[in-house]
Parts: structure tokens; C-alpha cells; sequence
């Protein structure tokens, strides 16, 4: 018996190479309708919407900050995930600079709020404090200065958590101004 192989992206651009504009056209419809994730990725790619950024917030809001009276979980990967989708989709930095600040705000919002202390969300939130530092810094000075704010709001709240979680995201901030 011969084992067929997984199709790549090789296979599938061959297959598109087939279509004309119509049914190209056809494919891309039926892939809108098909999910809101598909949905999400377009508007971004095209800019499309007053808020392009809204389904994006939502889910990380759904990982990072889970509603407890629905028994709903936390899941770091999945919100890193979403992060991923975006910058898939366009990434522009500003907007991504925002995706990231908003993650840390709701992940040290719900850990402030409902005492949420795991050692692995908050290592993730420290890595991505840290990606938001970063990416905050190439922008430019009003875009910057407004999202270092919460940045710094952010570092502030997480000296509640225990862990050691504030005391590197004030060496993370000393080490950022240096380099700045």
C-alpha cells in the first residue's frame, strides 16, 4: 500500500493556478462564510471596518480574562495565538503594539481581580510585557508614550501577584529606557 503524503502549500498554489478570476472570487467567498476567523483575517488584510482590531481584543478577552461564572478556562496559547492570527493578517506594528499592551492590561486585570496566580500565565504575560516594550519603542512618540502609560500601569498592578512578576517588569522597564 502506498501512503499518500500531506498536500502543501506547493499543492494547493497548483491547484489555484487553475482557477480564473471568478473562481478565485467564488473560493474567497466561501472561505469568508466559512468562519469569523476567516472573516477577521480579511478585514484586517484590507483594513475593512471602524475597528479591525475588535474580534482580536474579544477572543484575547475570552483567554486572558474568562468569565468564572460560565466555568469558562484561561489559556495562554490560545491568546498567544490570536496575536499570531493578527500579525498573520497584516501586523502592522501600532496595531500590533496594541494587541500586545491590551493582552498585558487583561491579563493583570483578571489576576488583580479574581487572584489568579499560575506561574506559567504569569511568565507569558511577562514575555509578552516584554514584546510590548519592544515593539512600542519603534513607534512613533505619541503612539509610544500612550502605550508605555499602560505599560506602566500594567507593571504597577502586577506587584500584587507574587512570583516575582513586578520586580521584572521594572527590570524589564529600566532595561527598556537604557536602551532607549
Amino acid at each position: 500500500m502506498v501512503q499518500k503524503r500531506s498536500p502543501t502549500w506547493s499543492d494547493v498554489k497548483a491547484k489555484l493556478a487553475e482557477f480564473g478570476r471568478n473562481g478565485l472570487l467564488g473560493l474567497v467567498k466561501d472561505l469568508y462564510g466559512a468562519s469569523k476567523d476567516n472573516q477577521a483575517f480579511l478585514h484586517a488584510r484590507f483594513g475593512l471596518g471602524a475597528d479591525v482590531l475588535k474580534p482580536y481584543k474579544t477572543k484575547l478577552d475570552r483567554w486572558l480574562s474568562p468569565d468564572v461564572l460560565k466555568n469558562q478556562n484561561v489559556s495562554v496559547s490560545k491568546a498567544k495565538n490570536v496575536i499570531t492570527d493578527y500579525q498573520n493578517a497584516i501586523g502592522r506594528p501600532e496595531e500590533l503594539a496594541e494587541l500586545m499592551v491590551f493582552y498585558c492590561e487583561r491579563a493583570s486585570d483578571f489576576s488583580n481581580a479574581f487572584g489568579f496566580a499560575d506561574e506559567a500565565y504569569f511568565n507569558a504575560l511577562v514575555r509578552m510585557f516584554q514584546r510590548a516594550l519592544k515593539i512600542s519603542s519603534t513607534l512613533q512618540s505619541d503612539q509610544r508614550d500612550a502605550l508605555l502609560d499602560r505599560l506602566d500601569a500594567v507593571r504597577s498592578i502586577s506587584h500584587n501577584f507574587g512570583y516575582g512578576v513586578g520586580d521584572e517588569m521594572d527590570i524589564l522597564l529600566v532595561e527598556h529606557k537604557d536602551d532607549a
